[in-house]
């Protein structure tokens, strides 16, 4: 299966903890996740956060009904944490994170892989363009919310 990766980083103005305390609550990723998506979490708090936790998600992609099931694979607080779809619209998403701390606040790192039905011509028209907006919505939200 052919993957795709985006890359993206972020400074925000705040201590690494502070930043990591944000991210680790899966409830706050409704805040930062565009409107149009009518994102919902599922899975009631709290959540747990650590390695094996399965969250529960209902979106729309492009006015279509989705779930979406994500794992923590990885958990290692205040540097980085990765989660994968277990359950969704792509044949794989493996997200991960990362917090590091410099003068100025904390850069805020995502590495998503991910792979589509219909391979690049699909990434290239339909999912590339929609990814990315959704990741430059969230990084104008994280401005507001946290700096």
């Amino acid at each position: 299966m052919k993957t795709f990766t985006l890359t993206t980083e972020q400074l925000i103005e705040k201590p690494r903890d502070e930043v990591f305390s944000y991210f680790s609550d899966a409830h706050n990723l409704a805040e930062i996740t565009p409107p149009w998506l009518k994102f919902v979490v599922l899975t009631p708090r709290p959540i747990e956060m650590e390695v094996g936790t399965l969250i529960d998600y209902r979106l729309k992609l492009r006015g279509i009904p989705v779930r979406w099931q994500s794992e923590i694979t990885e958990w290692n607080p205040p540097h980085f944490f990765a989660d994968e779809q277990r359950r969704g619209p792509y044949r794989c998403w493996i997200h991960k994170h990362t917090f590091v701390e410099t003068d100025e606040g904390t850069l805020v790192g995502d590495e998503v892989e991910y792979g589509v039905l219909g391979g690049q011509l699909i990434n290239k028209f339909l999912v590339r363009p929609d990814i990315e907006k959704i990741f430059e919505y969230r990084s104008q939200k994280l401005l507001e919310l946290l700096n």
